[in-house]
């Protein structure tokens, strides 16, 4: 079984940053394909962005093209959410997710392909 703990989470200006890690412990994070969510309070849980087993991979919501960079450090069996020019509507609880997987290429972007979950930590960008 594999564990999740997301840390980083705060309050920020918009126009800000924020780095997000998520730790991995329970099985070598080099096994799992990575995903971030966030749930904004109301809204359906939503995907942010994705990353391969190898790191090689990554694939992003429209809305933080460009803003938002997914990382991964498999010495250190964690992966990372950079988020620059931070807007109030990337307010959110945001989630890390870990998906079993036999590919080194491949990233899921539904939260039903994920088998595991963080327990969230909140992000709030105020204007």
């Amino acid at each position: 079984q594999v564990q999740l703990v997301e840390s980083g989470g705060g309050l920020v200006q918009a126009g800000g940053s924020l780095r997000l890690s998520c730790g991995v412990s329970g099985r070598a994070s080099n096994n799992f394909a990575m995903g971030w969510f966030r749930q904004a309070p109301g809204k359906e849980r939503e995907f942010v962005a994705a990353i391969s087993r190898s790191g090689s991979s990554t694939y992003y919501t429209n809305s933080v093209k460009g803003r938002f960079s997914i990382s991964r450090d498999n010495a250190k069996n964690t992966v990372y959410l950079k988020m620059d020019s931070l807007k109030p509507e990337d307010t959110a609880v945001y989630y890390c997710a870990a998906k079993f997987t036999g590919s080194s290429l491949n990233y899921y972007s539904t939260s039903q392909q994920y088998n595991s979950w963080g327990q969230g930590t909140q992000v709030t960008v105020s204007s």
